[in-house]
């Protein structure tokens, strides 16, 4: 049964505040209408598209937990973390990351995603690379997507956190590190 347009901008509001992560195709088929009446329904009740609202959710999240780094200050985007053990970020290499001459990514672009992951992965107020050592295994060339993995491994003799992370195209290894990472509290 169709619905009159109030009362589906109604349900759409509703259904999208109980299940962000709905996609505008999942919405037209709930309601039986096109997905362009969907968009336009977002549009007129200023309901963010879906990639906005799953950013809005991260740092929500983000902003309740993390608390050595803001998340506009990560390099990539953050898709999983559990503070004190793991993270993972994505990094899709564009044209601002890589030489002109040869398309292939510069390397402090690939270290930051590491080293800020390693930093956020940190639960505490303060955390700063102490050093790290860092190793490249492959180049990355331009509209490959890097995805970082970040594993808290304890602490070294000086007391600091040791983070590793490794750093993936397509499952294979172009970069990885150990970071040794300075935290205002002890453990």
């Amino acid at each position: 049964m169709k619905r009159k347009k109030k009362e589906r901008q109604e349900e759409l509001i509703t259904l999208i505040e109980d299940t962000p992560f709905i996609t505008d195709e999942d919405l037209a088929k709930k309601f039986g209408v096109s997905i362009q009446t969907i968009r336009l329904d977002r549009l007129e009740l200023s309901i963010p598209e879906l990639r906005e609202r799953i950013k809005d959710v991260a740092q929500k999240q983000w902003d309740e937990t993390v608390k050595a780094l803001p998340l506009d200050e990560v390099i990539g985007e953050v898709i999983n973390l559990e503070l004190d053990q793991s993270a993972i970020s994505l990094l899709d290499i564009s044209e601002e990351h890589v030489f002109s001459r040869n398309q292939i990514a510069r390397g402090h672009h690939l270290f930051a995603q590491a080293n800020s992951l390693a930093v956020a992965v940190i639960d505490d107020e303060l955390a700063l690379t102490a050093n790290s050592e860092i190793r490249f295994t492959r180049p990355v060339k331009l509209h490959e997507r890097v995805i970082a993995k970040a594993y808290v491994k304890g602490d070294d003799d000086k007391g600091r956190t040791i983070v590793e992370v490794s750093s993936y195209v397509d499952q294979e290894l172009v970069f990885d590190g150990k970071f040794h990472m300075f935290r205002s509290t002890e453990q």
